[in-house]
């Protein structure tokens, strides 16, 4: 099982898309179905629980996976490298802004097996969404860190808004001066807050958003007709893999079946951006059996669509929490099936170059429920 630990809800950071949006009059949702929503008020803010407890949950699964998550986790390097040295799991994964990367020893960041780290594309993007001077902060810590002898998978997260060009960004990431990102993955901001009156969100979509991610398609696919290499594109990765077993998804980030998180409190829910909702949570660390936990569905409009078993519901905590109306829920639909319906164009050239023996199957493999959302 994979397990999101939340260290601190505090961040260093004020992006435009996430914490800024608190400083905003957003419009209230009054759509009929939306649920009412229980929030604990008495979630600590920092992780606040016996670490034993912690290491005596994780030893009854003896192929856990924990990834460290906030706020920004690195606030808490000093946990970080407690429960590094001591934790009983398989592997650990971090998502981190990558600021204060260097807060950790050579020995501790080397024993990581995902590093995601947030950037938005070109310096001048991601230092407008993210503050200025983050590019390079994060670059130079990123190049300090392989130069330590990080040898592993680092993925560039993005966070894909109106201000996007997505097939610019992309390409940035992957090939420019300062480092390249083999291992990319973006998550549209969308349907998380009730801000879509505020937004030009439909025009961009269909204008930009959704070409430019049939180009990238075909892009993904000439690089492995040319190079004889599959980049590690999320999006495209992971439902490629399917396509091409003919295999059937739940949820594609994991969150309720396979991928939990475990709150500053030891509580457990599925997802680690609900905090506080105690009404979805499958336990308590103290006492919860790690390999047995309840599985928690995406409901509602998902359970008809033609496209459930590619997509696997997008986003349990979107599913319930509904911020956006249904026709603007339904803008969102559409750029998963046009994601869709792109990579099912380019399967039948995949395919033959997999008979080619130009790449193979094996090459789409990957760790699941590493962080990536895969269905932006």
């Amino acid at each position: 099982m994979y397990f999101h630990l939340i260290l601190t809800d505090d961040c260093n950071l004020c992006c435009k898309y996430c914490r800024a949006k608190v400083f905003e009059e957003l419009e209230e949702n009054n759509e009929k179905n939306a649920p009412s929503i229980v929030i604990d008020p008495d979630l600590p803010g920092e992780l606040n629980f016996d670490l034993d407890l912690l290491y005596n949950f994780l030893k009854k699964d003896p192929a856990s996976t924990l990834t460290f998550y906030g706020g920004e986790p690195l606030l808490r390097a000093d946990l970080i490298d407690r429960i590094v040295r001591v934790s009983p799991v398989q592997r650990f994964m971090i998502q981190t802004n990558g600021l204060l990367l260097d807060r950790l020893s050579p020995d501790i960041i080397n024993r990581f097996s995902t590093i995601l780290v947030s950037l938005d594309g070109q310096e001048g993007l991601t230092d407008a969404n993210r503050g200025a001077g983050t590019y390079r902060k994060v670059m130079e810590n990123i190049k300090k860190i392989r130069n330590n002898g990080y040898t592993r998978e680092i993925i560039a997260r993005m966070t894909v808004t109106e201000s996007t060009d997505i097939v610019d960004a992309v390409n940035w990431l992957s090939d420019n001066p300062d480092y390249s990102f083999s291992s990319i993955h973006w998550q549209l901001d969308a349907n998380f807050s009730h801000d879509f009156s505020h937004r030009r969100f439909g025009s961009w979509m269909n204008e930009s958003y959704n070409r430019g991610i049939l180009r990238l398609v075909t892009e993904w696919v000439d690089f492995m007709e040319n190079e004889g290499t599959v980049l590690r594109w999320y999006p495209f990765l992971d439902p490629m893999e399917d396509l091409l077993r003919g295999q059937k998804s739940l949820l594609r980030c994991g969150s309720g079946h396979s991928n939990y998180s475990i709150m500053t409190d030891g509580n457990i829910a599925p997802c680690p951006v609900m905090l506080g909702m105690s009404d979805y949570y499958v336990g308590h660390i103290r006492d919860a059996d790690p390999q047995n936990l309840k599985v928690i569905t995406v409901n509602g409009e998902c359970g008809n669509c033609r496209i459930l078993e590619f997509c696997g519901g997008r986003c349990l905590y979107s599913n319930i929490i509904k911020p956006w109306g249904e026709p603007e829920r339904r803008l969102v639909c559409s750029t998963v099936e046009n994601l869709h319906s792109g990579l099912t164009n380019v399967l039948p050239r995949v395919k033959n170059l997999i008979a080619r023996g130009r790449i193979d199957l094996a090459d789409f493999s990957h760790e699941k429920f590493n962080g990536c959302e895969i269905i932006p």
